[in-house]
């Protein structure tokens, strides 16, 4: 059985978790304390992540690191060519968003939720600002496709889908997306789907 190594607030975990669950492949959860410093020990670095992240899988000695990684891994192990297409093109697509889920989701959305949720020390006005120019090219793509790349779903709506999600938490309002509100809906409406545990953090206004 695949081991899991996340911490329950992580996004990049959830991610994991998501796609785990929407291909049916059990897992063993182990949580990793983030705010004792667990992904910091020797141990840790040696063994699982040298940058020392979270999430890692270990499926039977394949030893994992890097959220988006894991995706590309787990819809070529255990999923189809949906989620992750052999086509040139359309897995260029694909290398497209998540490409986005490691620049402007990250340094958006990601980053305004990590103030609010684990107190970073950044410019909320300014994550803020570039949330919301990232979310119009996303409202942009999703009026002309159902999903990110096209009609149905792939790893790069999984990457992107528990950041905007949760976009909220970090004072980055959807009222003005509707498509992206659509989207959400069609991925939570996927069999298999789990959703991400919510804050109970106040979320300060900016």
């Amino acid at each position: 059985m695949i081991k899991l190594y996340r911490y329950p607030l992580s996004g990049h975990s959830h991610r994991v978790e998501l796609m785990l669950s929407l291909l049916g492949v059990p897992a063993e959860r182990v949580h990793v304390d983030l705010k004792q410093g667990a992904h910091k020990t020797p141990e840790f670095l040696a063994t699982l992540n040298s940058f020392g992240q979270v999430p890692v899988i270990d499926d039977n000695g394949v030893v994992l690191a890097d959220s988006n990684a894991i995706l590309v891994y787990l819809a070529g192990q255990y999923g189809t060519a949906q989620w992750l297409p052999t086509e040139p093109l359309a897995q260029a697509r694909v290398q497209r968003w998540l490409s986005a889920a490691a620049g402007p989701l990250h340094t958006g959305p990601a980053a305004a939720r990590l103030i609010t949720v684990f107190g970073a020390a950044l410019d909320a006005k300014a994550t803020i600002s570039r949330s919301h120019a990232f979310l119009k090219v996303v409202e942009h793509q999703l009026e002309q496709s159902r999903f990110l790349t096209g009609d149905l779903p792939t790893i790069a709506d999984i990457a992107h889908y528990t950041y905007i999600a949760h976009a909220p938490e970090g004072n980055v309002a959807l009222d003005d997306y509707p498509q992206v509100r659509a989207w959400l809906g069609s991925i939570e409406a996927l069999q298999g789907f789990v959703g991400m545990q919510r804050t109970a953090v106040g979320l300060a206004k900016v």
